[in-house]
C-alpha cells in the first residue's frame, strides 16, 4: 500500500517536471534561441577551423616528406653521374698527358735526326746537396748500356751510369761530380763545365783561355771530346763572369738549357 503511494508521488513529480519543461519551451523566445546558437557557433567554429587547418597541414607534410625522398633519390643519381664524369675527366687528362708526351718525343726525335735514340721518361729522382741522379724507365732489354748520352728537347741532360734490365740510372750534368768538355759558340773557345754543389740549374765553366772574349748570353755546347757526349748539344747560356786576381782563375756561371725541376721526358742516344 505504502509502495503504491510512493510510486504515485514520484509519477506526479515527473509529470509536473515534464509540464514545466514544455511550458518553458513553448514560451522560449526564438531570438534568444538564436543567440544561444550563435554563441555555440562562435565556440565551435574556431575549433573546427583549427582541426581543418591541422588536417591540411598534415596532408601538406606528407607531400613535403615525399618531396624529400624524391630529392634524396635525385641527389644520389647526381652523385653517381658526377663520379662517372670525374672518372671520364681523369681518363681524358691521362690521354692528354700521354699525347703531350708523345708529341714531345716526336719533337725531340725530329730535332735530333742525326742520332739514333730511345725515348724514356723519368720515374724517380734522387737529389741532394752532394749528388743528383735520375732513374728512367728503359734498360738492357731496350738496348741501353752504360755511358750513353741522355738529352731533352732543350739540350743536354747527362749520361747513363748503371743499367738494369728495365731501368737505367742517369747522372745529370748538374751533379757536382760531372765534368763536360764544352765550346763557347761565339768565340769557339773551349771550357770545362762542372756541376755546382747545391744548385739544380747552374753550372761552372772553368779553364777559360786567358785570351777568350767572354760574352754574356753566349751559349755553350758539347765539344765532342771526352768520349761520351757527341758534338753540338746545347749545355746552357753564359749568365755571369766572375773575375779573379789571376786571370787563369776566372770562371763563368752557366744557366742550364734544361729545366731539371720540370724534366719528365728524355731521349737516350744509342749512337754517336
Amino acid at each position: 500500500m505504502k509502495q503504491n503511494r510512493k510510486t504515485s508521488i514520484i509519477g506526479a513529480i515527473i509529470t509536473a517536471i515534464i509540464l514545466i519543461i514544455l511550458v518553458i519551451i513553448t514560451n522560449l523566445n526564438v531570438k534568444n534561441f538564436s543567440k544561444i546558437e550563435n554563441i555555440v557557433n562562435k565556440m565551435v567554429m574556431p575549433i573546427q577551423n583549427s582541426l581543418t587547418y591541422l588536417k591540411n597541414k598534415i596532408a601538406g607534410n606528407n607531400s613535403f616528406f615525399e618531396s624529400i625522398d624524391e630529392l634524396k633519390k635525385e641527389n644520389e643519381n647526381l652523385k653517381t653521374k658526377n663520379k662517372e664524369l670525374e672518372e671520364q675527366v681523369r681518363e681524358l687528362e691521362i690521354i692528354k698527358a700521354e699525347n703531350a708526351t708523345l708529341r714531345e718525343y716526336a719533337n725531340m726525335a725530329d730535332k735530333y735526326t742525326e742520332y739514333e735514340t730511345i725515348p724514356a721518361y723519368i720515374i724517380n729522382k734522387d737529389v741532394s746537396n752532394l749528388s743528383s741522379t735520375m732513374i728512367i724507365n728503359v734498360g738492357k732489354t731496350d738496348g741501353i748500356t752504360v755511358n750513353m748520352p741522355v738529352i731533352a728537347s732543350e739540350g743536354l741532360v747527362g749520361y747513363t751510369i748503371s743499367v738494369t734490365d728495365t731501368t737505367s740510372k742517369v747522372q745529370p750534368i748538374i751533379d757536382p761530380a760531372t765534368s763536360i768538355s764544352g765550346t763557347m759558340k761565339i768565340s769557339r773557345d773551349g771550357v770545362i763545365v762542372k756541376g755546382i754543389l747545391g744548385s739544380n740549374n747552374t753550372l761552372k765553366a772553368t779553364y777559360i783561355p786567358t785570351e777568350a772574349d767572354l760574352v754574356i748570353g753566349d751559349t755553350i755546347e758539347t765539344s765532342g771530346l771526352g768520349g761520351i757526349y757527341p758534338k753540338g748539344i746545347l749545355i746552357g747560356t753564359l749568365k755571369e763572369i766572375v773575375q779573379a786576381k789571376n786571370i787563369t782563375e776566372r770562371y763563368a756561371i752557366i744557366e742550364t738549357a734544361v729545366n731539371f725541376s720540370k724534366l719528365e721526358t728524355v731521349l737516350v742516344v744509342t749512337n754517336e
